[in-house]
């Protein structure tokens, strides 16, 4: 996300790390190949939705919802990597949001790849990726919940971008995105990824191997369209049945209803997290 993890400069430096794709997997059938339990109904959305570095304030949201561009918001929940502080996201303030309408993304900045240039609190290595993986997996879910975002909710987690074609650093970033996918789903959370279309969701996208892969991926391509079909990287018929989400603009300062906020913006055919 803008902002959020790295400066600007380096996300647009990043971002074009690697070129076109085909996908591996398919959402729903990722999604859905679990151990027989019984799921909550997918809450999903399908419109315009914001990510912010901060979760804005209560008066700024409801603002914001009677304007009407917006319908979705996405929030940081945790991670060690989590950029920014979130002095107003709360369950007080997730059920408030929620009864106005909005519909919440939960986003969870995990452990990062190895060879990703920069410090970050966190980081993969080979030997550690699987057992991160379930202990970051294990603290995202308690983060939603905390927040009264109830099972059957996405917890989408923010992989930034990398060198995908260094094997041994693709390898434990994906051995992670399993680990932490699979803890999920044991909890009765869904699973989401974030990444670039050009680098670490291209990774996920074109793994030869499906196995516990998240199922719903939301896709950065900063081409200034709001879609989910129309510049979708990979084969149409993957990441269907609502499986998709795209950042498609960063960095727009916005001002509705009064209130000024600098935004990411994303078009949303996806699951939403389960308030109330």
């Amino acid at each position: 996300m803008a902002e959020h993890r790295q400066s600007r400069k380096r996300r647009y430096i990043t971002w074009g790390v690697a070129g076109a794709a085909v996908l591996a997997g398919a959402g729903i059938a990722a999604q859905t190949s679990m151990a027989a339990t019984t799921w909550p109904a997918q809450k999903t959305y399908t419109g315009r939705a914001f990510d912010a570095c901060t979760a804005p304030s209560l008066a700024a949201m409801k603002a914001w919802k009677t304007d009407g561009y917006y319908g979705g918001a996405a929030v940081y929940v945790g991670g060690k990597n989590r950029g920014c502080v979130q002095p107003n996201l709360t369950a007080s303030w997730v059920k408030s949001v929620n009864t106005a309408g909005w519909k919440l993304i939960p986003l969870y900045v995990g452990a990062q790849p190895p060879c990703q240039t920069g410090s970050s609190p966190e980081k993969i290595t080979a030997a550690t990726a699987t057992s991160l993986g379930a202990t970051d997996g294990a603290d995202a879910v308690a983060k939603a919940s905390a927040l009264g975002m109830k099972a059957g909710s996405p917890i989408y987690l923010d992989m930034e971008a990398y060198d995908i074609t260094n094997k041994a650093c693709n390898d434990a970033v994906l051995a992670y995105v399993r680990s932490f996918t699979k803890t999920l789903r044991a909890k009765i959370y869904r699973s989401g990824y974030y990444g670039f279309s050009s680098s670490s969701a291209k990774a996920v996208a074109t793994a030869t191997d499906k196995t516990d892969l998240p199922g719903n991926l939301w896709y950065a391509l900063w081409d200034k369209k709001d879609t989910t079909t129309t510049d979708w990287p990979w084969g149409a018929t993957q990441f269907t049945g609502h499986s998709r989400g795209h950042q498609y603009q960063v960095n727009s300062k916005e001002t509705r209803g009064g209130y000024t906020i600098t935004v990411d913006r994303d078009s949303w055919d996806a699951p939403v997290a389960i308030v109330g």
